[in-house]
């Protein structure tokens, strides 16, 4: 089983309704390379959900890989997740912690002060975004690539990962930046090969990762 510290390519999918193709997409994804699969889809009633995320359990128990559950800690709680995603507006950490102590927790930020909270709050990663408009988050402003330059000055040891808007044609302006770990969504979900899609940007992120190392 891959760990947090050692997962690089992160990707947030729906449901998939309109293709009818969730499982078999799930196994293309991970099997190209990404690393944690997070089900976001706010048109789910919770007991479809849950059956969902059943699925989602066994593909990456199928292929040693991560998957997470957004934002529902009750959702979290009974699929026995083992990462757990929330916003700044949704469940408070201290909350979050005290439903799920032993969740690996993931925080969305926005701004400087956010990444400086996240850093010395009881998360066990956190984002940076959206780098670029994105219709996954509709009214959220692009914080652009200084975000990411400002996470990387931390030089912290807990994992972070860029979002928003992020693709095969952009990644390098973001590794560039500093990042070394990306959470996508339209450049696997929306690609006709997400196998390819996701093995090509995985081989980007190795690359970048080698190059740093040496």
């Amino acid at each position: 089983m891959i760990t947090l510290a050692d997962a690089r390519l992160y990707l947030c999918t729906d449901a998939r309704k309109d293709r009818g193709d969730f499982e078999s997409f799930l196994d293309q994804a991970f099997a190209g390379g990404v690393d944690i699969i997070q089900l976001r889809d706010k048109n789910l009633e919770a007991a479809e959900e849950l059956e969902l995320l059943e699925i989602l359990r066994s593909a990456a128990e199928r292929q040693g890989k991560l998957w997470a559950v957004n934002d529902r800690a009750d959702l979290a709680q009974l699929s026995d997740s083992p990462v757990f995603h929330v916003g700044q507006r949704d469940l408070q950490i201290p909350g979050l912690r005290q439903l799920l102590p032993d969740v690996q927790a993931g925080l969305s930020c926005h701004n400087s002060d956010q990444v400086q909270a996240a850093l010395h709050a009881a998360v066990d990663y956190f984002c940076v975004g959206p780098l670029w408009a994105t219709p996954t988050k509709p009214g959220r402003a692009a914080v652009g690539l200084g975000l990411v330059e400002y996470a990387a000055s931390m030089a912290t040891e807990k994992p972070w990962f860029a979002i928003g808007g992020i693709d095969l044609g952009n990644l390098p302006q973001v590794l560039a930046a500093g990042a070394r770990r990306v959470v996508v969504v339209r450049a696997i979900t929306e690609a006709a090969d997400p196998r390819r899609a996701a093995a090509e940007l995985k081989a980007v992120l190795d690359e970048a990762s080698k190059a740093a190392d040496n």
